[in-house]
């Protein structure tokens, strides 16, 4: 099988997309995944993305981890399969599209590279210890750190995402260090199993859980840094209740190509 495939980063986090609109790829198998997103026997990727055809909105996202596994919502992945669909001819400058947490609303510059995509209200954040536990369409743990440059988030966050409380459905794990008029963040994300560059659906749990730390409320736009890039989060909280959360950043095409596949190849 060949595979039309285009390769997409949104500060650093990246994937593999590919147009599967007329159904002609038959992505359920967990060793296609690992493959395409292999960084030395494949093409290399925080994960991989279809855009199909779904009845009443544009288009639907389909995104699988590098594990193979299929995943709950990937932030920045959502805002590269925007960007994919303006290629595609698919929308202009706004879109309704589905993904596995629902439908999701986005707005993509003229240039469509620069996307601003609207996440899930949230209106629960749990307190683990100093630490604060939410879902953003993907769970995810939060917890402030100092020197984060230097900090072993590999192990540390492979660690907690182990613990005896997570271990079983799996966290993603956010160090967040305060900069005053920003914030830095590091990402240890289920289903890639390591740091990532960036995690969209991360920064957003962070900008939420530092706004309930600091007892912020009213329109709220949060500046972060990754290790990939910047990102910004904007949202209304009334002091218990996310809404209107956006997720905004960059979404850049890097190249296309085609990868041959069999179904007879072992596992890598």
């Amino acid at each position: 099988m060949r595979i039309p495939f285009f390769k997409y980063q949104g500060a650093g986090n990246d994937f593999i997309l590919a147009d599967n609109r007329d159904n002609s790829i038959d992505h359920h198998d967990p060793r296609l995944i690992q493959e395409l997103c292999h960084r030395r026997f494949g093409i290399g990727a925080d994960g991989a993305m279809f855009l199909q055809k779904k009845e009443g909105f544009d288009f639907e996202m389909i995104y699988y981890n590098a594990d193979g596994k299929p995943s709950s919502m990937c932030g920045n992945g959502g805002r590269c399969i925007v960007s994919f669909a303006k290629y595609l001819n698919i929308i202009d400058t706004e879109t309704n599209f589905l993904a596995v947490d629902g439908p999701h609303y986005a707005t993509i510059s003229e240039a469509g590279n620069w996307v601003s995509l609207q996440m899930i209200d949230v209106d629960s954040i749990i307190e683990d210890a100093d630490a604060f536990v939410l879902n953003t369409g993907s769970p995810h743990y939060v917890a402030c750190a100092s020197n984060l440059n230097s900090k072993d988030v590999f192990t540390e966050g492979r660690e907690i995402r182990n613990s005896t409380a997570y271990v079983e459905e799996g966290i993603n794990v956010n160090f967040v260090e305060d900069f005053g008029d920003h914030y830095f963040v590091r990402t240890y994300e289920r289903g890639v199993e390591d740091e990532t560059f960036a995690c969209g659906t991360g920064v957003t749990a962070v900008a939420l859980a530092m706004a309930r730390k600091k007892d912020l409320a009213g329109q709220i736009n949060t500046a972060i840094s990754v290790m990939g890039g910047q990102l910004n989060v904007r949202f209304d909280y009334d002091g218990k209740r996310f809404s209107n959360i956006f997720l905004e950043g960059p979404a850049t095409y890097v190249f296309r190509g085609e990868i041959d596949y069999s179904t007879e190849q072992p596992a890598i």
